[in-house]
């Protein structure tokens, strides 16, 4: 998703799909975690050598890879233009690693969190056409995004939007979805729930229904996210923001189970309500004369 191409047309297909080794690297790194995740939640639903806790675990374990995957994701678009390596061929391997670690390991890790032998057919079936269309959208978000960005297309989403992503980003929604689960069961944990904790994991998991519906629509919306592209390398901060950043970076990986689901879900809350009064601001501000 972030590795966009840089503005400028290639003299041949050659150039196009010129393979840089760093930061094609994060983004082969960011398709590994969503195959660990895959594997992960297979095994945790399939394995008939697994006890309860080890489940669990496996659940876990996706939740994060899946956030890994999001570490991977974030920086490979930031390498790729730090070192002037930017190619379409990176913009389109990004987006299908994406896929992956975005679109089909969140969907069937809700599936298998929630779906258990004992609901009726029809509840299965509409988990799965939920999961589906969150795929489906995120799919849909990703394609936009290549289009949005593509060099050759007068208006790309960057001069559209000042910068600004058109829709959820992919990695956002995933890492929401991902981070509910990890604060659900540390929550889950700390209460002593009663039973095996993949039984009680599967039986709260039902509140991923409603935030994948939520999360599909504002994938495919016309609502502006931040992208921090500004933020970079050279970056400059005060010494009382460093000092912020490093305890908050402390306090976040402390406090890890329930500091990750807050972080995406501020963005989502900060995206949209800032969508809006962009909006107001457009509404209220006169538009400029076309004569001088």
């Amino acid at each position: 998703m972030s590795d966009s191409p840089s503005p400028k047309r290639y003299t041949s297909p050659e150039e196009a799909a010129h393979i840089y080794l760093l930061p094609n690297l994060f983004t082969a790194g960011n398709m590994l975690c969503g195959f660990l995740a895959i594997k992960n939640c297979i095994e945790a639903r399939f394995s008939d050598a697994l006890t309860a806790p080890e489940r669990a675990d496996h659940y876990l374990m996706a939740v994060w890879f899946i956030l890994f995957a999001c570490v991977c994701d974030l920086f490979d678009g930031r390498v790729a233009r730090a070192t002037h390596r930017e190619s379409l061929f990176g913009a389109e391997f990004d987006s299908i690693a994406d896929t992956v670690s975005f679109g089909v390991a969140p969907a069937l890790m809700a599936c298998f969190l929630i779906i258990n032998p004992n609901q009726s057919k029809d509840i299965q079936l509409v988990t799965w056409l939920l999961a589906f269309v969150y795929l489906l959208c995120a799919g849909v978000r990703l394609a936009r995004f290549n289009v949005l960005t593509n060099p050759l297309v007068p208006g790309n989403e960057k001069r559209a939007a000042g910068g600004d992503f058109v829709g959820l980003p992919s990695p956002a929604a995933a890492g929401m979805m991902a981070s509910l689960v990890l604060s659900l069961s540390k929550l889950l944990r700390l209460t002593e729930q009663k039973g095996p904790l993949d039984q009680a994991l599967q039986a709260w998991s039902w509140v991923l229904l409603p935030l994948m519906l939520v999360i599909s629509y504002l994938m495919i919306s016309n609502v502006r996210f931040p992208s921090f592209k500004q933020i970079n390398w050279n970056t400059r901060t005060r010494t009382r923001g460093f000092i912020f950043i490093i305890i908050s970076v402390g306090a976040l990986f402390a406090l890890r189970e329930f500091a990750v689901p807050l972080v995406f879900l501020s963005y989502i809350v900060w995206g949209v309500i800032r969508h809006f009064f962009l909006l107001k601001k457009e509404e209220t501000d006169p538009a400029p004369d076309d004569e001088p």
